[in-house]
């Protein structure tokens, strides 16, 4: 694989003090034929403003309403999609990137089976703390999770591996593999479009791939108020919700009956202990 294509898209509203970081993160990657997109879902602040006047290269795609998070990826798809991009990459803007985060993405898509790739990543404000090195999903007990999550970087979490879902704040696919998806489920707004796709892409004989080589750093949750905000806990609780309605065996809806009120104490708690 030579130098294909790579659009990465970067999902925007009100971001304006984000941005910054991104975008400079992105001018410096290493890998030479990549062009950024900026979606901007109506934003209120100043956000296009900045874009255009700091970062002329960039293009933009302003949208005339904040549509969430699948249909503003989904309309900054259907935009690269017309310029030729082979690769796409999904990117928060409260990220900031590894120069070298592009290349190892790619590198796996030689094997046909490999549908999407994720990096490791990590939190902001504290650079050898995990936040995702890989995804779980348990149809048992309705639970969805990172793996390494609020641990210390180490060796265990630097294998390459097939993993259960990649994270919506950044992963890498194919343009065609995504068309062949649809995209992303639009009756999602926010939290579970991620792993859904990735169900999806599964159940059609494709795999998900943990890439620790790429590297990029999260300020979680940013634009919600924080990791453990009321609002995440309640959209990812019903965003998970519908996941398991849909996907999971009817039997398996019966432990999970048990094991909600658990996972909703869970959050509750991670909040109070960490707001």
């Amino acid at each position: 694989m030579d130098q294909p294509l790579v659009y990465i898209i970067v999902l925007n509203w009100n971001g304006r003090d984000l941005l910054d970081d991104c975008l400079q993160s992105l001018k410096n990657v290493s890998y030479e034929n990549f062009k950024i997109l900026l979606v901007d879902n109506a934003s209120t602040d100043d956000s296009v403003e900045f874009v255009k006047n700091e970062y002329l290269d960039i293009e933009l795609l302003i949208l005339d309403h904040n549509y969430g998070y699948a249909i503003g990826n989904n309309r900054g798809f259907n935009f690269v999609v017309n310029q030729g991009a082979e690769f796409v990459i999904f990117l928060n803007n409260d990220t900031f990137v590894d120069e070298n985060f592009i290349r190892p993405l790619l590198d796996p898509f030689k094997d046909e089976s490999i549908g999407q790739t994720v990096p490791k990543i990590y939190y902001a404000d504290d650079r050898e703390k995990i936040w995702y090195a890989g995804g779980k999903i348990n149809f048992w007990t309705g639970n969805t999770y990172h793996q390494g999550i609020r641990e210390i970087d180490s060796e265990k979490y630097n294998k390459i591996k097939e993993t259960d879902y990649a994270t919506g704040c950044c992963f890498c696919i194919r343009a065609e593999d995504f068309t062949s998806l649809n995209g992303f489920d639009e009756s999602f707004r926010m939290y579970g479009e991620d792993s859904e796709l990735s169900l999806r892409l599964r159940r059609k004989g494709q795999k998900v791939y943990f890439i620790p080589e790429s590297k990029i750093y999260h300020k979680v949750s940013a634009s919600i108020g924080g990791a453990f905000s009321l609002s995440k806990i309640k959209r990812k609780t019903l965003a998970n919700v519908k996941i398991m309605l849909k996907y999971a065996l009817p039997y398996q809806w019966l432990t999970q009956l048990i094991y909600l009120p658990i996972l909703v104490m869970n959050g509750l708690i991670k909040y109070f202990k960490y707001k």
